[in-house]
């Protein structure tokens, strides 16, 4: 099995390996990080460097009466704190060619089988599996062979990870475990392999259809 070629890029690495990437993006990045050595070798690093970092800082010392004010304010009644955002696990070594068809962590989000889920139409010869996260949203989508997902841009930033299958776009080939990330820079227009193609995606912002038919769609689509 080849090793992916196309990568989140090291600004994205490095915010997850500081923890502060969201749930969403950071379970694609896990994802990748599973089956590309490359990527995992460089998250361990960052995250090495950061323990250094933290070790190296002189901490400050307490105000007089801190501790007291702080315990006071736990005592107080408040609204109830958020729930803890789940972050993924660091990711494992990648699975071999006859291996899980879901890397963890994604596999621990939803199990072993995709077909478990529940998916719902969304353009013809495409289909979205919603995926709970704990703050945001990520989603399954199978995209049938031949099939084009309709010219489209983005209001925000989009990370798509090849599950199983491949896709084209004016920008690359993307095959399993590669990873595209689209912007409002990017206008482009995938076409899923002869196989097939099933992605994992995460959508910070909106998509924008683009073409002359698309202009008109926007409003009815959830996308």
């Amino acid at each position: 099995m080849s090793l992916p070629t196309h990568h989140p890029g090291d600004a994205l690495l490095m915010d997850y390996a500081s923890g502060s990437l969201g749930e969403g993006p950071a379970l694609v990045v896990a994802s990748h990080a599973a089956l590309c050595p490359g990527c995992r070798c460089a998250v361990a690093e960052m995250e090495a460097v950061g323990g250094a970092l933290l070790e190296s800082i002189e901490p400050d010392p307490l105000s007089p009466g801190c501790l007291d004010r702080l315990l006071a304010r736990l005592d107080e009644d408040g609204p109830e704190p958020p729930p803890p955002v789940r972050r993924p696990p660091a990711p494992q070594r990648r699975a071999a060619a006859d291996g899980p068809l879901l890397p963890e962590p994604l596999r621990s989000y939803i199990g072993g089988c995709p077909d478990a889920l529940r998916w719902r139409p969304m353009l013809p010869g495409i289909r979205v599996a919603e995926i709970p996260l704990t703050v945001g949203s990520a989603r399954l989508i199978r995209i049938a062979g031949g099939t084009g997902v309709p010219q489209h841009s983005h209001d925000g930033v989009e990370l798509a990870m090849v599950l199983q299958g491949g896709f084209s776009d004016a920008f690359g080939h993307y095959l399993r475990g590669d990873v595209a990330v689209g912007d409002d820079t990017i206008d482009h227009r995938p076409l899923a392999d002869p196989e097939g193609c099933l992605c994992l995606s995460v959508t910070m912002g909106t998509l924008r259809l683009t073409g002359p038919v698309g202009r008109f769609l926007n409003p009815f689509l959830r996308l």
